[in-house]
């Protein structure tokens, strides 16, 4: 009984312990991850119904915000749910933002931004050559307000994927079990959360979208560990996210509920080369484009010293996780 309940504790995602065996240890940051993830979530949805209460709306009687203003709440909340992360992070974990990611490193999120449009044109625009992909020119009526109020909601909507996964989950296992095993947790807990978005699709299609899923994880840790920091990975999920889904209009994750949009390009039919109802980040087109950059950032990573992680001493006493130089 006495070894169970040490168990316990030393898996319970509300302590800094890591004096246990690597399975329990992973064990311990799944739960760290759904702690923090369930534990922001359930903070915001408190926030968002206390709003409306305090506008005068009962959302359980059905009162809600108009869509638009819902949507700008929803994306905006993702900022308090980094920030009551952080909180958890420093509470249970007693580490420091730089140790999360947050680093100095502030310039590499411009390299990120760049690095996800040139992968984006470069999954888009085969897809287009194809037939698959129809575009039709500009929106006539745009809400070019909506179009410019939606970009904090995006940096903040994948700079919470990218704190908890490549964050939370890849820099507490890097240095207690091993890169290969960072990457593969946090491409997994990044991949379950979207397999909702999945249910009616063809089974080829939520294959081929799972498999983009972790391709495009692999590609968010592999620029966590070059820079030294999360800025890479948020930057690129931000601007993949906000192209595809406000500038061209196209299906987020299986996400067709468009708000606004820039250009009117529409699926033609219903294949492995748009990715159907998913979009096309379950395109085989994409697959190819993802491989090769993944593919590319294991080369460079390999050919890179810095890539390479060094474990913190046991005996050192600073905060900062360190990475061979």
């Amino acid at each position: 009984m006495r070894k169970i309940v040490e168990l316990i504790k030393n898996i319970s995602p509300f302590n800094s312990r890591t004096e246990m065996p690597w399975v329990f240890y992973i064990i311990k940051v799944i739960l760290v991850f759904y702690a923090f993830k369930f534990g922001g979530e359930l903070i915001c949805e408190v926030l968002v119904i206390g709003l409306h209460f305090a506008c005068g709306l009962n959302p359980l009687e059905g009162q809600m915000f108009d869509v638009n203003t819902i949507t700008l709440i929803t994306y905006l909340g993702y900022s308090v749910m980094i920030a009551v992360i952080l909180l958890f992070w420093r509470l249970f974990q007693k580490k420091t933002p730089a140790e999360i990611g947050f680093t100095r490193r502030f310039s590499s999120y411009f390299t990120g931004v760049g690095i996800g449009a040139v992968l984006l044109a470069a999954c888009v625009i085969p897809i287009i050559m194809t037939g698959t992909l129809q575009f039709n020119g500009v929106f006539a009526n745009i809400d070019t307000k909506m179009v410019f109020l939606v970009i904090p909601c995006f940096i903040f909507q994948g700079a919470m994927e990218e704190v908890l996964c490549r964050g939370v989950v890849q820099q507490l296992l890097v240095k207690k079990t091993s890169v290969p095993v960072a990457f593969a947790v946090s491409a997994a807990l990044f991949t379950i959360p979207h397999l909702g978005n999945m249910t009616g699709a063809d089974p080829v299609i939520a294959v081929i979208a799972i498999i983009n899923l972790v391709l495009i994880s692999l590609i968010f840790s592999f620029l966590t560990l070059r820079f030294k920091s999360i800025w890479a990975a948020c930057g690129l999920h931000a601007v993949w996210n906000y192209i595809l889904y406000v500038v061209l209009g196209l299906n987020l994750s299986g996400n067709d509920e468009i708000v606004t949009a820039v250009f009117d390009v529409r699926s033609v039919g219903s294949n492995v080369l748009n990715g159907a109802v998913y979009g096309i980040e379950a395109s085989v087109i994409t697959t190819l484009v993802l491989s090769a950059a993944v593919v590319i950032c294991f080369v460079f990573c390999r050919k890179d010293r810095s890539c390479s992680y060094r474990k913190t001493p046991k005996n050192t006493h600073s905060n900062q996780a360190e990475y061979s130089a």
